[in-house]
Order: C-alpha cells, then sequence, then structure tokens
C-alpha cells in the first residue's frame, strides 16, 4: 500500500511540492487518513504545497519533525487561542487542547476561536474545528475538563511540549510540577493589560515555582489590568517560536530567563530565573 502511495505522490508532485488536491485524492484512492498521507509526504522529502512559505527557515526534515510532534495547549482562551492557530499552521501534528469553559461575549474582544456564532459552545471543541478548516491532516484532540493536579499525568502522557495558556496560578504551578515529574518541558505565557511575559521550564528547573514564590495572588493579573487584543497575539507568537525550537532542538530557549514585554513602551527586559 504504502509503495503505492510513494509512487502515486512522487508521480504527481510538481518539483516537490504536493499540492493539497493531490494530498485528499491520495487519501481517497488510498483510504487512508489525510494525517497519514501527509506524513507519507513529508518522508518522502517532498512538502505539502501548503508549507512551502516555511522552508527558508525550515527544511523539509524538520517539518517532518514537527509534524510528528505531540504539543498539549492547556487553556484554549485568549493565549491559547492564538497558540493552537499558529501551532496548527506551523503543521505541527498533533494538538492536545484542553479547556473546560465555553465562550461568553467578554471573550469576543480578543480570542480568536471565539465569533457571535459559537458563543455558548466549548472552546476545546471550537479549536478542533478551527484547526480543521485550516489543515484536516492535523490531529486536534479536545478535552473538555479542567487541568489539575489529579487529571495532569494522564492528559500528558505522550507529550513532548506544553504551553501555559492558563489564568489561574495554582493551577499554573500544578501544571509546573507534572510537567517536571513527566520529563516535558513547559513554555509559560501570561498577559495583563499592555504587558506580557515568556518563559521556559526545563525538567527539574522549578522556573514557575521561582517565579511565583512570593506571589499571593491566585488569579492573572489579566483579570484586574484587562486583555486588549493584541497583547495574547504577541505573547502567543513568543511561546510558538520557542516551542518550535525546543521541538526541533534549534538554537537557544529562554531557558532560566524571563522576557517581560512592556508594549505601551516598546520595552523588552530579560529577567533571569534563578
Amino acid at each position: 500500500m504504502m509503495e503505492k502511495l510513494n509512487g502515486f505522490l512522487l508521480k504527481n508532485v510538481q518539483g516537490d511540492l504536493i499540492p493539497w488536491q493531490i494530498q485528499v485524492q491520495a487519501a481517497e484512492e488510498f483510504g487512508l487518513s489525510l494525517h497519514d498521507v501527509e506524513k507519507a509526504i513529508l518522508s518522502l522529502n517532498l512538502l505539502p504545497s501548503r508549507y512551502q512559505r516555511n522552508r527558508q527557515a525550515i527544511s523539509t526534515a524538520c517539518q517532518l519533525k514537527l509534524f510528528e510532534s505531540r504539543v498539549a495547549v492547556i487553556g484554549c482562551g485568549g493565549l491559547g487561542g492564538y497558540i493552537i492557530e499558529e501551532l496548527g499552521r506551523l503543521g505541527v501534528g498533533t494538538i492536545k487542547a484542553i479547556d473546560p469553559d465555553v465562550f461568553e461575549e467578554h471573550n469576543l474582544n480578543r480570542q480568536i476561536l471565539c465569533r457571535v456564532s459559537n458563543l455558548g459552545t466549548s472552546k476545546a471543541r471550537a479549536a478542533e474545528v478551527r484547526i480543521h478548516e485550516i489543515n484536516p491532516a492535523i490531529t486536534v484532540i479536545p478535552v473538555k475538563d479542567a487541568f489539575s493536579s489529579k487529571n495532569g499525568l494522564k492528559l500528558l502522557e505522550d507529550i513532548n511540549v506544553v504551553a501555559d495558556a492558563l489564568d489561574s496560578i495554582p493551577a499554573r504551578i500544578d501544571l509546573a510540577k507534572i510537567c517536571d515529574t513527566l520529563g516535558i518541558p513547559l513554555v509559560h505565557g501570561t498577559i495583563g493589560g499592555w504587558c506580557g511575559q515568556v518563559t521556559t521550564q526545563w525538567p527539574g528547573e522549578g522556573t514557575i515555582q521561582k517565579i511565583y514564590r512570593d506571589c499571593a495572588e491566585t488569579q492573572g493579573v489579566e483579570k484586574t489590568l484587562g486583555t486588549p487584543a493584541f497583547a495574547p497575539a504577541v505573547i502567543a507568537g513568543l511561546e510558538v517560536a520557542e516551542i518550535c525550537k525546543i521541538l526541533l532542538g534549534q538554537k537557544t530557549s529562554l531557558r532560566q530567563r524571563m522576557l517581560f514585554i512592556n508594549m505601551l513602551d516598546m520595552k523588552i527586559d530579560e529577567i533571569q530565573v534563578c
């Protein structure tokens, strides 16, 4: 079967690109999922046409590595929605979207997954629908449940990197501890008003506990400072860049250091976390 599929793909390649319609035709003709066909394309060192603007920054071999990766996004609201959108367009093959909530009207100002037509519906399910519209070859696992210390180990099994898009400090600390236990890198981001911060916790470093060790609050500062539309987009982009580098083992991550971004004054400060 795979030999015939590979022959079909090589027969229909355009340069080194496989157009979407050929990918769909291959899935139908050989009775395979679009996910399987996309993996076969990349394994042949060919590129689905959707990724051609990635190629100067991400090689085909790295694109395959992204497609074989599994990322969990904890929270599908302002930050999480943009993270999921960007992971899907980047080509991460499996995304677990975890959020217990439904969309409310106040989400419309900043949450990319929120529309008037889906108010009252599950945020996790909206993530699945959105990515299916972008690339049906990507697998999204929606989980309409709150992350906690009780279910965290189960939710994060077989995950390569976790994206923190929570708005609860105790839940964030629980997440950090579970990622430590499982040996999973955790990319943390948070926003409040015109500001945001990003860091990466590697297993055993306790970065998140150090950041919040003197914090008496339980909710993030966005509850009091608000969240304009641009803030989650900026911080989510930085989180996804970190996730991409970690998955590909490239360059320098925000290990034991945090970026604090002030978008009002357009200043970025680097803070050592130790």
